[in-house]
C-alpha cells in the first residue's frame, strides 16, 4: 500500500501517488506503439498528467532515439506480470550498472559498430556499462508469424544466453565490474526483401522482430531476476525514401542498442514481494500502488490486465484507436473498465482521476454510472 515515498503535495495534504501502467504489447501490429518508439510520444504524454508511468520497452524504444523521463519506470514486460500478481515489487534506483551480452554471430564489423555505441553512451551519457561479454554459441534466432498477424520468435541456444548472463551476474568481485542490468544484443535473420519487411517499413506491418525479442528478455528475467531488454543486431537496409515516419527510427545507423541502453540505465530493481511491513521497503512499489492502467481495447488478455481487473483500486481504461491483431476485448473476458475512442480521451480521464474528480461528471449527458440507485 502507499507509503510516504509514494505520496505527493496537493496543498497541504498528502495523498497518494496517481500511478499509471501503460502496456502496448509487443508484436500484435498495434496502431500505435507497433513501430519504431512511435509510442514514446504517448509516454511522455502520460507522464506529464500521471505522478508515475510503468510502461515496458516496446512503448520507449525508438533505435537510436529515446526520451529519458525521471518519472517513467522502464520494465521488462515478464517482471511487469510478475509485479501486477503481486509476487514481485519494483524498486527505483538512482542509476544501474550495465552488462551487454553479444551474440556469438554478429559478425566483427557489426560487433564493432555496437562496441562503439557502447563507448559513445558512456562518453556523451554518463551511462555506467561495467562489462561486455560474447555468448560462447551463436544463439540462433528465427522469427514466426501467425494467421493473425501477431509474431514471435525462438532461439536455438538458450543455454549459451544463459551461460553469457551468469558469467556477467556471477563476475561480482570486483565493484567496477558489477552488474544490475543486462542488454543483449542478438543477430537477427536479415530479410532484406520480404513483403512484411516492406510493409512495415511503409508503415502498414507487423514488427517481424518483436516477438523473438520477448522471448530473449523474457528468459533472462524470469531465470535472474533483473532487469533486461534486448537490441537486435542487423545489417542495415538499402535507403528508400518512401519510409514511413513510424519506422524512419530504425533506418538510422547500424544499431538498435542506444535506447536500451537509455532505458536500462534507471530500470527499476526487481524485488520479491513482502506481505509483512517489517520488510516492506518504504520506495517500493506494488501491485497495490497502480492507479490506472491503460490498455489497447482489442488486447486485454495479458497476465497483467488480468491480474489488475480483479484490484478495485485499478481503473482500467481501454483505447478503442489503437487497433491491433487481436481481437481480445474487455466484453469477451468480462472485464468492466472505461472504454475510450483514443488517448486524447484517456488522458482526460487520467486528469480527473488525479484531481479527485469523477470522470463522468464531465460528460453530459449524466452518465448512468455517475451514481447508481439503491434499492431499500
Amino acid at each position: 500500500m502507499g507509503s510516504q515515498s509514494r505520496l505527493c503535495d496537493l496543498g497541504s495534504h498528502l495523498v497518494p501517488n496517481l500511478n499509471v501502467l501503460l502496456l502496448i504489447p509487443t508484436g500484435i501490429n498495434a496502431a500505435i506503439g507497433g513501430y519504431a518508439g512511435d509510442g514514446l510520444p504517448l509516454v511522455r504524454a502520460t507522464a506529464a498528467v500521471a505522478d508515475t508511468v510503468i510502461t515496458h520497452p516496446n512503448a520507449m524504444n525508438g533505435a537510436s532515439l529515446y526520451w529519458s523521463l525521471p518519472n517513467v519506470l522502464y520494465v521488462e514486460g515478464y517482471g511487469l506480470d510478475q509485479v501486477t500478481q503481486g509476487k514481485w515489487n519494483l524498486r527505483p534506483v538512482r542509476q544501474n550498472r550495465i552488462g551487454v551480452i553479444l551474440d556469438a554471430a554478429i559478425e566483427p564489423d557489426l560487433a564493432l559498430r555496437h562496441r562503439q555505441v557502447i563507448m559513445g553512451a558512456q562518453a556523451t551519457l554518463g551511462l555506467n556499462i561495467t562489462a561486455i561479454v560474447t555468448t560462447d554459441q551463436p544463439l540462433g534466432v528465427e522469427l514466426r508469424s501467425g494467421n493473425s498477424g501477431a509474431t514471435w520468435g525462438t532461439i536455438a541456444r538458450p543455454d549459451a544466453l544463459l551461460r553469457a548472463a551468469q558469467h556477467l551476474l556471477g563476475n561480482q568481485i570486483l565493484e567496477s565490474q558489477k552488474v544490475d542490468a543486462i542488454a543483449v544484443v542478438a543477430r537477427f535473420p536479415d530479410d532484406p526483401d520480404s513483403l512484411a519487411l516492406q510493409q512495415y517499413r511503409q508503415g502498414a506491418g507487423v514488427d517481424a522482430l518483436a516477438g523473438a525479442e520477448a522471448v530473449i528478455s523474457h528468459l533472462i528475467v524470469r531465470e535472474f531476476m533483473v532487469p533486461c531488454a534486448h537490441a537486435p543486431a542487423l545489417q542495415p537496409l538499402p535507403l528508400d525514401p518512401t519510409v514511413s515516419p513510424l519506422a524512419a527510427a530504425e533506418e538510422l545507423g547500424f544499431t538498435f542498442l542506444p535506447c536500451v541502453l537509455v532505458g536500462l540505465s534507471r530500470a527499476p530493481k526487481f524485488v520479491m514481494a513482502s506481505h509483512t511491513s517489517y520488510n516492506h521497503h518504504p520506495a517500493d512499489l506494488t501491485a497495490q500502488d497502480i492507479s490506472v492502467v491503460l490498455s489497447p481495447y482489442s488486447a486485454c488478455g495479458g497476465a497483467s490486465v488480468l491480474a489488475l481487473c480483479r484490484n478495485p483500486q485499478t481503473h482500467l481504461i481501454f483505447v478503442r484507436e489503437n487497433m491491433t491483431a487481436l481481437d481480445v476485448t474487455p466484453e469477451s473476458l468480462g472485464i468492466d473498465g472505461i472504454v475510450v475512442d483514443n488517448y486524447w480521451e484517456a488522458l482526460g480521464i487520467i486528469t480527473a482521476l488525479r484531481s479527485g474528480i469523477n470522470p463522468y461528471a464531465c460528460r453530459r449527458p449524466w452518465h448512468k454510472h455517475s451514481i447508481y440507485n439503491q434499492h431499500l
